[in-house]
């Protein structure tokens, strides 16, 4: 399976959380230019559905794509699907985590809530969709130097640290994406009969 996108952190969790699963996943960087749609949506899910799609149609194999971020309660559920740019088209994690901590100054609810809706797709144009969620809390600043995104400033109380505290199997074992990804791997028999169909 192709995993749609050229996050580099994102492929080591998929990598690692796909362990012994019968799969061979290979990244984006391993085929020619392959462009991503954009990724304008409502939701999580239907930006990974539509990556998945126009990944799978141009490499004729199937695709796995996700869309994941964060919701914050107090900016209305922002950035949500907006969370890899949330500082500007060309933004990167320190410029997007610095514009959220600006903006979360002073407020006294820091409830936020990381999504991620993977989406797998066959030539075909047809999907199987996955979920997962993880709440937490917004620190004051950034703590920790694992993993990428928003995982330095996101809390994460049952554990007592940061995302970015964690080591890759702590983070895997409680995070969005670990959930989303458990559930896909949890129903691997079916999906690999559902790929034979044609």
């Amino acid at each position: 399976m192709v995993l749609a996108t050229h996050n580099k952190g994102k492929q080591r969790e998929y990598e690692l959380l796909s362990g012994n699963a019968p799969i061979a996943l290979r990244g984006l960087s391993e085929f020619e230019e392959v462009p991503l749609p954009d990724e304008e949506g409502r939701t999580f899910e239907e930006i990974a559905t539509k990556k998945a799609r126009a990944v799978s149609m141009m490499l004729g194999v199937p695709a796995l794509a996700d869309d994941s971020g964060l919701a914050v309660e107090a900016l209305n559920g922002a950035p949500g699907v907006l969370s890899a740019r949330y500082a500007g088209e060309s933004a990167d994690d320190y410029q997007n985590n610095h514009k959220l901590l600006e903006e979360m100054r002073g407020r006294e609810n820091r409830k936020a809530t990381f999504y991620c809706a993977i989406a797998l797709a066959k030539p075909g144009g047809l999907v199987l969709n996955y979920a997962g969620r993880c709440s937490g809390i917004i620190l004051d600043e950034p703590a920790g130097a694992h993993g990428f995104g928003y995982d330095p400033i996101f809390y994460y109380p049952p554990l007592r640290k940061t995302f970015a505290q964690l080591s890759p199997e702590e983070k895997n074992s409680v995070s969005h994406r670990g959930q989303a990804m458990r559930k896909f791997l949890n129903d691997l028999e079916r999906i690999l009969t559902w790929l034979g169909d044609r």
